[in-house]
C-alpha cells in the first residue's frame, strides 16, 4: 500500500518535469527559428549592400582596360570596409591626342564617406586629360574642379573645408620610351626591371589637390626613360602604411615577390595583394588602390 501510495505521488511530479522539458525544447525551437529569419534577413540586406557598391563602383571606378596601345595595364582595388567596393581611394585612365594618361589618388578619409570626393575628382580628369596639352596645365584644370567641389560640398557639411586630395598624374606619349608625371602629394610610381623594383625619384611634389595652385607653373613635371619589357607600378599609401600585427611597415621593395611577372600585370598585381594580405593577416586599415602599367613596346 506504502509503495502504491509513493508510486501515485510521484506522477505528477513526472508530469511536471516532461512539461519543463517539452516548454524548454520549444523555447529553443523558436529561439532557434527567430535566429534563422534574422540572419537570413542579415545575409539578404548584406547582399542587397554589396549589390549596391558594386553598381557604385562600376559607375564611379570604372574598370581599367587590359590594354590600350603598347600598354599592357593591371588594376586592383581593395576597400578598407568590407561591405564597400569602393571608397577614397581612385584611378583611371584616359587616351588622349597626347599619350595615355593615369591618375591615381587619395582621398582624405576612407571608405564609402570620402565617395563623394572620389567621384568628383574622377569626374573631372576623364573631361580634362582630353582637353591639356600639358600634365601641369591638367593638374592645374583639376585644382579649379576640386576647388569648386569643395566649396559646394561645404554649404551642406562642415568638414568638406578641410578635405583635400593626393594625386599621380603620369602620362606615356606615342613613342620615345618616355614616362611623364606630376606628383600633388602623392607617391611616384615603382619602377620594374626584369626581377628588380625600385622607387622613382623626383621632383618636389606640389600640395595635395585643394590645397594647391591653379597656375600650371606651380607644377614640376618629371621625364623617366624606360624599355621595353619594363613597368610601373602605382599604388595609395594603403599599401606603403599596411602593419601586421607587431606594427611593421609593409614594404613593398623588400618582400620576395616575382617581379618578371610584370608582363602580365595583373598576375603581379595579385601577388602584391596576396603578399600584403599576408603580411596584415587579412586585415586592411585603409583602402588599396594598385595599378600596373607594362609597357610591351615604345
Amino acid at each position: 500500500m506504502y509503495a502504491h501510495r509513493s508510486a501515485t505521488a510521484s506522477a505528477p511530479h513526472t508530469t511536471v518535469h516532461w512539461i519543463g522539458h517539452l516548454a524548454s525544447l520549444m523555447g529553443a525551437s523558436l529561439l532557434t527559428l527567430v535566429f534563422c529569419r534574422s540572419h537570413e534577413r542579415s545575409h539578404r540586406e548584406t547582399s542587397r549592400l554589396r549589390a549596391i557598391s558594386q553598381a557604385a563602383q562600376r559607375v564611379v571606378l570604372r574598370p581599367l582596360p587590359r590594354r590600350i596601345a603598347d600598354l599592357r595595364i593591371g588594376s586592383v582595388y581593395r576597400a578598407a570596409d568590407p561591405l564597400a567596393e569602393v571608397g577614397g581611394d581612385l584611378y583611371a585612365v584616359a587616351r588622349t591626342p597626347y599619350g595615355t594618361r593615369f591618375l591615381i589618388g587619395d582621398v582624405k578619409g576612407k571608405g564609402i564617406a570620402a565617395l563623394d570626393g572620389t567621384a568628383a575628382v574622377l569626374g573631372a580628369f576623364r573631361e580634362a586629360a582630353h582637353q591639356h596639352a600639358s600634365l601641369p596645365e591638367l593638374a592645374a584644370a583639376l585644382e579649379v574642379s576640386v576647388r569648386r567641389h569643395v566649396a559646394e560640398a561645404a554649404q551642406s557639411d562642415a568638414d568638406a573645408a578641410e578635405r583635400f586630395i593626393t594625386a599621380l598624374l603620369v602620362e606615356f606619349p606615342a613613342g620615345g620610351c618616355v614616362m611623364r608625371s606630376v606628383s600633388c602629394g602623392h607617391p611616384l610610381p615603382l619602377f620594374v626591371r626584369g626581377n628588380r623594383v625600385t622607387a622613382l625619384r623626383g621632383s618636389r611634389p606640389a600640395p595635395p589637390l585643394g590645397l594647391a595652385g591653379v597656375d600650371p607653373e606651380a607644377y614640376r613635371q618629371d621625364t623617366f626613360r624606360y624599355a621595353p619589357g619594363d613597368a610601373f607600378l602605382l599604388y595609395t599609401d594603403g599599401l606603403a602604411e599596411a602593419r601586421d600585427g607587431t606594427g611593421a611597415f609593409y614594404s613593398v621593395t623588400e618582400r620576395d615577390i616575382a617581379w618578371r611577372t610584370a608582363a602580365d600585370p595583373q598576375v603581379l598585381l595579385q601577388q602584391v595583394q596576396d603578399d600584403l594580405l599576408r603580411h596584415t593577416q587579412g586585415r586592411l586599415n585603409d583602402d588599396v588602390a594598385l595599378v600596373a602599367v607594362h609597357a610591351a613596346d615604345c
